[in-house]
């Protein structure tokens, strides 16, 4: 099985050693996304739902650069810095994830770069 990588110029660059996604077979599995603006990798202004609709934003367009969309995610494991921002992430979550694929959300202790959400996913590509 080969491996390839997924990169776009519409979603922020990894802040890290890795790549914003990996097509492995039939699935696209995507690195962690947070609320950075792709022209910049700031952290959008604005709280939880800013930034949640920024990363939503981000997703879509590797989701896109790999020829799928949202309908086409299996499985989103979602990353709260305060589960007191779970109805506020969900506002947002929900306009994009109408598909309701499975899904873990969780509350943890620091996130990187200051962000205060997160999101990775996998979705089938046929």
């Amino acid at each position: 099985m080969s491996i390839r990588k997924i990169q776009t110029e519409k979603a922020p660059a990894a802040v890290g050693p890795f790549s914003q996604g990996c097509i492995a077979g039939d699935y696209l599995y995507l690195s962690g996304q947070g609320g950075f603006r792709p022209e910049d990798g700031k952290v959008v202004p604005g709280g939880v739902k800013a930034e949640a609709e920024q990363l939503m934003q981000n997703i879509q367009a590797i989701l896109e650069e790999a020829g799928v969309d949202y309908s086409n995610v299996v499985k989103a494991n979602c990353y709260l810095l305060d589960m007191a921002d779970f109805g506020a992430f969900n506002e947002v979550y929900e306009k994009y994830f109408i598909s309701r694929p499975a899904r873990t959300c969780v509350a943890v202790r620091e996130l990187p770069l200051g962000i205060q959400c997160e999101v990775e996913i996998v979705a089938y590509l046929k």
